[in-house]
C-alpha cells in the first residue's frame, strides 16, 4: 500500500570561502607570518582638533580666578570667578564666584552670578545667585534661589516701509504761568 522510496543522496556543496576583514590578516598569513602594509589599522581622520579640557579633581580646592578658552571640569571647589567657553560643575564640585561661559552644566553648587548662552541645571544642582542667559533648562530637584534674566540674541530690526514716518506727539498747548495744559478731548 504504502511505499517508502529511498532518498537520492544529495551531492555535498563546496565550502563557499569567507572574505577576509581589511584591517586583520587572513589565517593563512596569521600561520605563515605575513603581514601586508594594507591589513595594518589606519588611524582615523580627525575632523577637527580636540578643544583642550581641564578637570579640578574632587578634593581639590582652588582659591582666584580662573579663565580660558576651553573645557573645564570642576569636581572639587573653586573660590574666585570663572571664565571659560564650556563649564562642567560635577556633583561635588562647587563655585564662590561669578562664572561666565558659552556652555554651564550644574550637578553641583554655585554661590554666585552665573552668564551664559546656555544654562543647564541637573537635578543635584544648587544655584544661589542670577542667571543671565539666552537657554536655560531646570530639572525637577535642582534648588535655583535668585533672578532668571534672558538675555535675547541680536535680532535685526523690522524695516519700516518707504516713506513711512513713525507718528510724532501732538505738542500740548502751555499756559502763560509755564503750567501744561492736557486735552481729554478725542481728536485734540
Amino acid at each position: 500500500m504504502f511505499s517508502k522510496s529511498k532518498p537520492s543522496p544529495r551531492p555535498q556543496a563546496e565550502p563557499v570561502p569567507i572574505p577576509d576583514l581589511p584591517d586583520l590578516p587572513s589565517p593563512s598569513q596569521k600561520k605563515q607570518g605575513v603581514t601586508t602594509a594594507a591589513a595594518a589599522p589606519q588611524p582615523a581622520p580627525q575632523a577637527r582638533p580636540a578643544q583642550s579640557s581641564s578637570t579640578l579633581a574632587s578634593g581639590l580646592s582652588f582659591n582666584g580666578d580662573l579663565s580660558g578658552n576651553g573645557q573645564v571640569t570642576i569636581e572639587g571647589s573653586v573660590t574666585g570667578d570663572v571664565r571659560v567657553s564650556h563649564l562642567v560643575i560635577g556633583e561635588t564640585g562647587s563655585v564662590e564666584g561669578s562664572v561666565s561661559a558659552d556652555v554651564v552644566e550644574v550637578r553641583g553648587r554655585i554661590v554666585g552670578a552665573v552668564n551664559g548662552k546656555q544654562v543647564k541645571l541637573f537635578a543635584t544642582a544648587y544655584v544661589d545667585g542670577d542667571i543671565s542667559h539666552e537657554q536655560l533648562s531646570i530639572d525637577v530637584g535642582a534648588y535655583f534661589q535668585g533672578r532668571c534674566l534672558q538675555a535675547r540674541k541680536d535680532a535685526p530690526q523690522p524695516a519700516q516701509p518707504v516713506g513711512f514716518a513713525p507718528p510724532r506727539p501732538a505738542e500740548a498747548p502751555q499756559s502763560d504761568d509755564g503750567a501744561q495744559l492736557i486735552s481729554l478731548k478725542p481728536g485734540a
